[in-house]
């Protein structure tokens, strides 16, 4: 049974990884990726705020250790889900299973005046580039705001503000600035309001304004223009940028309102022998690496299954453990479920620095599956 993998993030590297390990021969795995590697989503904070190097921080696909698994650097020019072939500009493949995990888009230009005015640290490119800028900030009032839904992650907002407080009090700066929060949701963390109390609580302690229910619709020169309210004037504004699924994936005709609909058991889509997991989909949970890791592990649990000629019951419980930075090497675990027709919840551990080392070794471990070698997030 051939399986193309359109896309090696959480949820390609883990469907692969899975794959290569549990069917063996009875599978052949080709993972497509037009990026040189891949970066943790809490990595690209280390970088911005100089708690490790761009380099020590990228996991290239050249390194991948599950044996069998043959990747591709390409970029998917066209899908065509029926016949199940994907044209690339590294040659046409044709499949017996296609997964598109393909993650969301971002587009800083979607929102007028943020490339002139503002800077974005959701790409790796963004993030990266904004430990120039933060180490030669000399203070101010610094924004850290959203423009749109869905956006990935819904915590990192959360977290960039309280690192930025870290960053401006370390430097000596926190007298001479500010720190505001501007957020479309109600709380911080909507599924968890344990986790939510703790962050808006932590808020105050710090002085960082809180502006709920609104966007950034438009940046001008020194001040970000509000959804709702009066514009909010800034000295740097940090943006989560427009999010939209892949054009690729619009033009195949897979994607309904902007994204691909999906089983939420078994995350097939519409088409025969389709599937789709992560941020590309509108399966129902939040656009976070974690989620897209457990959507491969049932994509997984159902293509061993079919290889070895046996009955698969695995489907997708919507549960997924994300790490929340408090600053100050303090770390929460946020534990939540999403299940079709239900109200979502969650609980919290900590904030804690124990749980700054069960962080760590979150990351190591994967790293470990999927690259065959030791690494801790920091050096």
């Amino acid at each position: 049974m051939r399986v193309l993998i359109l896309g090696a993030g959480f949820g390609g590297l883990e469907l692969a990884a899975r794959l290569a390990d549990e069917a063996g021969d009875l599978v052949e795995v080709t993972l497509v990726d037009r990026s040189e590697g891949f970066v943790f989503g809490f990595s690209k904070l280390d970088v911005m705020f100089g708690r490790s190097s761009a380099d020590h921080v990228l996991h290239r696909y050249a390194d991948l250790a599950p044996a069998g698994v043959r990747f591709v650097a390409a970029t998917v020019t066209a899908i065509d889900p029926v016949a199940r072939r994907v044209e690339t500009d590294a040659g046409t493949f044709q499949t017996d299973v296609l997964v598109v995990a393909l993650g969301a888009d971002l587009h800083p230009d979607a929102t007028p005046g943020l490339v002139e005015h503002g800077h974005e640290f959701y790409t790796v490119a963004g993030a990266f580039a904004l430990r120039d800028v933060l180490d030669s900030f000399d203070g101010g009032r610094v924004v850290v705001a959203v423009t749109s839904t869905p956006f990935k992650c819904p915590p990192a907002p959360s977290e960039t503000a309280l690192l930025v407080h870290d960053h401006l009090r370390e430097r000596g700066l926190l007298e001479r600035s500010s720190v505001s929060l501007v957020m479309p949701l109600g709380v911080p963390i909507p599924p968890s309001p344990e986790a939510s109390a703790a962050l808006l609580a932590e808020f105050e302690r710090r002085g960082i304004a809180w502006h709920p229910g609104t966007l950034v619709r438009s940046v001008e020169a020194g001040r970000a223009v509000l959804s709702e309210g009066d514009p909010l004037p800034f000295d740097l504004l940090l943006a989560v940028p427009v999010h939209r699924a892949p054009a690729v994936v619009v033009e195949s005709g897979l994607a309904e309102d902007g994204w691909i609909p999906v089983d939420p058991q078994t995350l097939r889509t519409r088409f025969d022998d389709v599937y789709a997991v992560g941020d590309v989909t509108s399966v129902g949970t939040p656009k976070a690496g974690v989620f897209a890791e457990g959507q491969a592990g049932v994509v997984a649990d159902q293509l061993v299954a079919r290889a070895r000629g046996e009955a698969s019951g695995s489907t997708y419980d919507g549960r997924g453990i994300c790490y929340l930075e408090f600053g100050q090497h303090q770390v929460a675990k946020v534990d939540v479920t999403f299940v079709s027709g239900q109200a979502p919840h969650g609980t919290l551990q900590g904030p804690s620095t124990e749980l700054s080392r069960d962080k760590t070794a979150f990351g190591a471990e994967r790293v470990r599956r999927w690259f065959g070698r030791d690494w801790t997030p920091t050096p």
